[in-house]
């Protein structure tokens, strides 16, 4: 017994006519008359009384629209949900606190112009938070800086990812060429908290070198480190993402890109994981924004 053979029989049921069904299926006749005489070979039973027109059900015949029925239309409203699901989403999204307001609202802004109707779902955490609700399938996408670690994720590189130091203006970090980072730690920091990407290869650098240094505040968004840095609170070191061109008005900025690594950062997925129609599309465009000659990252 098929599906479809179920399908054409309930349709038939519903119009008393085996034509008036296969013009709405969009099968031929034959082909319809076909599918219901299979169906009553497979059950051993006939289940319309074709004597007057238009046909009536048999007793069996009710019997079975009665089961089979409901079963139909339940199949025909998954496909339309499923449907549905293909064209709106939702598409969820984590990436960590400073790609979010900068680089992903890039990506943001272009798959919305392009895919109005999508609901997102954005969700923020360091690296291995993000990577984790990856694996555990509460993200579709992350998006994170350096290649991400494990057998189980893909990882398509899409930007460099430089650090910088940020200073008020005038300060005496700006002096002079940065040359080490024992300079830098002469002040007072201000970084993203402990396991962000930054702070993590910071702490690794500095420990490495046996340099002693000072945290004196931490917080979880780059926009806000900027402003205190800017009123003089201490000097902070961060992704050159973070910088908008208003920045340079406030804030000294300084690359550390000879002595810090750049990293790539990019999408990961799940490996093996089959992504959603939007949420392929919006691989696909971040792939677009994220890989064009950028002014900064």
């Amino acid at each position: 017994m098929e599906l479809r053979e179920l399908k054409t029989f309930c349709t038939a049921a519903r119009f008393r006519s085996i034509s008036k069904a296969a013009d709405y299926l969009g099968i031929g006749q034959p082909t319809a008359s076909t599918h219901v005489r299979k169906l009553e070979r497979e059950l051993g039973m006939v289940l319309f009384d074709r004597v007057k027109r238009p046909i009536q059900l048999t007793l069996a015949g009710t019997s079975l629209v009665e089961l089979a029925a409901p079963l139909i239309e339940g199949i025909d409203a998954l496909a339309a949900s499923t449907s549905h699901a293909e064209e709106v989403g939702p598409v969820s999204v984590a990436s960590t606190h400073d790609i979010i307001p900068h680089t992903l609202l890039q990506v943001v802004q272009a798959f919305r112009s392009l895919y109005p109707k999508v609901h997102l779902r954005i969700r923020s955490g360091t690296s291995p938070e993000v990577l984790n609700m990856v694996a555990e399938g509460e993200a579709d996408i992350g998006i994170v800086p350096g290649p991400a670690r494990g057998a189980g994720f893909d990882f398509q590189a899409l930007f460099g990812y430089e650090r910088v130091v940020i200073t008020p203006l005038g300060h005496p970090l700006l002096e002079a060429p940065l040359t080490s980072l024992d300079q830098i730690v002469q002040w007072p920091l201000i970084l993203m908290g402990p396991h962000t990407a930054t702070r993590t290869m910071l702490e690794n650098e500095f420990h490495r070198r046996g340099l002693s240094y000072d945290v004196i505040v931490e917080l979880d968004s780059m926009d806000i480190i900027k402003r205190y840095v800017s009123l003089g609170v201490g000097v902070s070191i961060g992704p050159r993402l973070a910088i908008e061109p208003d920045d340079y008005d406030e804030l000294g900025i300084l690359s550390l890109a000879n002595l810090l690594p750049v990293e790539q950062a990019g999408i990961v997925t799940l490996r093996g994981k089959t992504l959603s129609r939007p949420a392929g599309n919006f691989v696909s465009v971040a792939v677009d924004v994220l890989t064009a000659t950028p002014s900064r990252r």
